[in-house]
Formats: C-alpha cells, structure tokens, sequence
C-alpha cells in the first residue's frame, strides 16, 4: 500500500509541489481520518504546508525556513482550487514590471469575492476586492501577462492594471508616495490606449489621482491619456482620502490640481 510520504515524493519526481486532499484519497488506500492524520504528522514535520482548506504543499528542503515556497509557486493551483479567479497586482506585480524600490513584504491578489488574508509561514497573502462586474471586464489576457511557476504560469496584472489597482488601493501599496514611485518606475512602459481603456472600469477619484502622479513624474503621454475623465468629475477630492479638509476653509488652503480638479492634500516625495 502506498504510503503519504512515497506519494509527495512521486508528486516532486513529476515537477508537481501541491494536492488536494481528494487527490490524496483517490490515489491512496486511506481511510479520511487515516489521511488526515498522515497529513497532520506530515505538516508538523515541515513536510506539508496548508494555505486553505483541503488543498497542500509539499514543502522541499529550501521551502522549510520560510514555511512555504514563494506565492507565485502556488497561488494559481490555489485560487482554481476555491474557483475564484484573480490576478497578482499591486506591490509584487509592480516589482514584477520592474518597480526596483518595491521589496514587497506581503503577496498581494485582487480578486473578485470576498476572501480573508492569511499568513503561510513567513509569507503574508493579502486578497482585495473588485467587484465582479468590473474584474470581469478588466481581467482579460490583453491586460495580463503572466509569471512562469513551478505550477505552470501565474496571472499577474499587466502595467496598466498595475498602475490603476495602485491607485485605486493606494493605502495597501504603501501610500500616496509608494504609489508616485511606482508611476515613475514603470509609467513610461504603459500604453496610453490601454491605459485609458482600462481606466474606464475605476472609479473617477483613482483615475485622476494616477494621472496627476503621472504628470508628476514626467510620463507626459499616460498621463495625457488620462485627462478627459477630468471631464466627468464635478468636484474636487483631495489626492489622499483620508487627508480631508474638516471645514471649507481649511480645504481652501490647499493646494488645488485644477487640471486633474484634486485637492493636494499632501505633498509628493520620489526616491532617486
């Protein structure tokens, strides 16, 4: 009878790092709760790790100081396994692009359902929510582009979904700042007519904060790109949100964007 143990080690032979337990279960002569506490003996020996239910990886020598292989490795066997689909953006899809000052500390994920974050091991996964109606109509291959994995391929978001979910989350990519960095490292390798296109499914406030980060930074054609959804704004916000003007007369004292109609609420600091 075919053992837990001998069935990871023919998983690795075949290149393959994870499971599902009813994989296990059809592929092994176990009872459920004889499985279960293989499983169990196994992740308390750093043999397995278990990002959600019923689904494992098997960890190898260099996965087990940090608990559980790089994110990238496994995030596409695990959101098929819950069926959610999802793309990686924000800090680690900006360092992907080539954001250098982007040492992401957590994984970050936009999916379209509510999903709680969670920590594996040394590694903290972070899932933010779009509505189904606007992942569905930005979540597209020409928007993506993907990270080749142990697994396969990941889906990670493309510049411009990059550049728009950083100014849409802009609190979870490390402020009003991280974001300005990000626009100056990789703005210029987005193209105006996708930019724009994709814009169109965000919210007005984050479309605008984008292109007055890009006109910031000198990517005078993205940004130019952006400029007619100033059209439809028919008030000023402030650049941060949660920089707001308690009275108008406070808010007057601002500095104003009256081309992008932003209150500038906090000033602009870019690393060289």
């Amino acid at each position: 009878m075919a053992s837990l143990n001998s069935y990871l080690d023919d998983l690795l032979a075949r290149g393959r790092a994870y499971f599902s337990r009813d994989e296990a279960l059809a592929a092994l002569d176990l009872s459920s709760s004889a499985l279960a506490a293989a499983i169990t003996r196994a992740i308390k020996k750093h043999r397995l790790a278990n990002p959600r239910h019923g689904i494992y990886l098997i960890l190898r020598p260099e996965d087990r100081i940090s608990g559980a292989p790089d994110p990238v490795k496994w995030i596409d066997p695990l959101m098929k396994h819950q069926g959610v689909d999802y793309r990686i953006s924000l800090l680690r899809a900006a360092a992907f692009h080539g954001s250098s000052h982007q040492a992401a500390m957590v994984f970050q994920v936009v999916v379209p359902r509510q999903l709680r974050d969670f920590d594996l091991g040394r590694h903290r996964l972070q899932f933010l929510y779009q509505s189904p109606k606007v992942f569905a109509q930005i979540n597209r291959p020409e928007l993506l582009t993907q990270i080749k994995s142990d697994a396969g391929f990941a889906k990670v978001a493309g510049v411009e979904l990059t550049l728009l979910d950083c100014a849409r989350y802009f609190h979870r990519a490390t402020g009003i700042n991280g974001v300005a960095q990000i626009a100056r490292d990789i703005g210029a390798k987005a193209n105006p007519r996708r930019l724009a296109k994709a814009a169109a499914a965000y919210e007005n406030s984050a479309v605008r904060r984008l292109g007055y980060l890009l006109d910031q930074v000198g990517h005078d054609r993205q940004a130019h790109a952006l400029e007619s959804f100033v059209k439809q704004a028919k008030t000023a916000l402030p650049l941060d949100p949660a920089v707001k003007p308690i009275v108008a007369a406070l808010a007057q004292a601002h500095e104003r964007s009256t081309k992008w109609k932003l209150l500038i609420t906090e000033s602009v600091e870019i690393a060289e």
